[in-house]
C-alpha cells in the first residue's frame, strides 16, 4: 500500500510508503482519503500525525502520469484530487504533519492540510506548479494564503521557489523546527498529548476555528457560542469541570 494508517496510544500515523520521493499519484490520492476516512470513523484514533518517513514528506504529483493526462482527464480528476486533501482537513481531531525532507507542491499541500506542522532542519518547502506552467490544485492557493497571507503566499506561488525550514518558520509555514532525526518523535508527542484530551472539546474548538475563517465574524461567533454551549451536555465536561474544583486546574482524566 502507498499509505498506511498505523494506530498506538490514541495516535493514528497516516504513513505515506511510495519510494523513493512518495509522488502522490492516483491510487496515493485515492488511498489517502480512504485512510483519512477511516481515521475519522474510528473511535481508538483520537489525533493524527502526517509522516512520510525519515527522508522524505513527499515531492509532490507523479508528474509523469500527470504528463499523459489531456484536459479533458484532468476535469475528471480535478474534483477526486482535492477531495483527498479536504478529507485529511476534514479529520475532526487533532492532525499534526511531520515534514523531513521535500515537502513540495502536493506534499506542501498535504502538510497544508494539518492543524500543526514540525519540521526537520533538513526539510524544504514550496509549491513549484508554476515551473510546470501549472497552478497548485489541491488546494495550495486557497490553504497557503489563509495560513501565511496573500502576499507571502503569492510570492511562493509565482516563483516557484523552495525555502528551508528556517524561513518556513519565519513565514509561519511551519510551526516548529526539530532536528531530523527528531521529527516524528515530537510530532507523535504532540499528537499523543492531545489524545488524552476531550474530544468533543477538541472537535468543538477545531470546527469553530476552521468555520469562523471560511465566514464572518458574526457567523463565527454563533458557531463557537453553539459549540459552547452545546459542550455543557458532555460527560467530558462534566468531568473537567469537577476535576477543577476539587484537585485544582490541569489535572482531570478524559479517558
Amino acid at each position: 500500500m502507498t499509505v498506511n494508517l498505523e494506530v498506538a496510544e490514541g495516535v493514528g500515523t497516516l504513513r505515506l510508503d511510495r519510494p523513493p520521493m512518495n509522488a502522490l499519484d492516483v491510487a496515493t490520492q485515492d488511498r489517502l482519503k480512504e485512510l483519512a476516512e477511516e481515521a475519522t470513523r474510528r473511535e481508538d484514533v483520537r489525533a493524527v500525525v502526517i509522516y512520510g518517513g525519515e527522508k522524505v514528506f513527499a515531492a509532490g504529483a507523479d508528474i509523469k502520469e500527470m504528463q499523459a493526462m489531456d484536459h479533458t482527464a484532468m476535469v475528471l480528476r480535478a474534483r477526486a484530487l482535492q477531495d483527498a486533501f479536504t478529507a485529511v482537513a476534514r479529520i475532526p481531531k487533532p492532525v499534526v504533519a511531520a515534514v523531513t525532507g521535500y515537502a513540495l507542491g502536493g506534499g506542501c499541500e498535504l502538510a497544508l492540510c494539518a492543524d500543526y506542522r514540525i519540521a526537520g532542519e533538513n526539510a524544504k518547502l514550496g509549491q513549484p506548479e508554476i515551473l510546470l506552467g501549472l497552478i497548485p490544485g489541491a488546494g495550495g492557493t486557497q490553504r497557503l494564503p489563509r495560513l501565511i497571507g496573500p502576499s507571502k503566499a503569492k510570492d511562493l506561488i509565482f516563483t516557484g521557489r523552495m525555502v528551508k525550514a528556517d524561513e518556513a518558520l519565519a513565514l509561519g509555514l511551519v510551526d516548529r523546527v526539530v532536528p531530523a532525526s527528531e521529527v516524528y518523535e515530537q510530532a507523535h508527542a504532540w499528537a499523543a498529548r492531545l489524545a488524552q484530551g476531550p474530544a468533543l472539546a477538541l472537535r468543538a474548538a477545531k470546527e469553530a476555528v476552521d468555520a469562523g475563517l471560511e465566514t464572518d465574524i458574526d457567523t463565527g461567533l454563533t458557531v463557537e457560542r453553539n459549540w459552547f454551549a452545546g459542550l455543557f451536555a458532555t460527560e467530558d465536561r462534566e468531568r473537567g469541570m469537577r476535576s477543577f474544583v476539587e484537585e485544582g486546574p490541569g489535572k482531570a482524566k478524559f479517558l
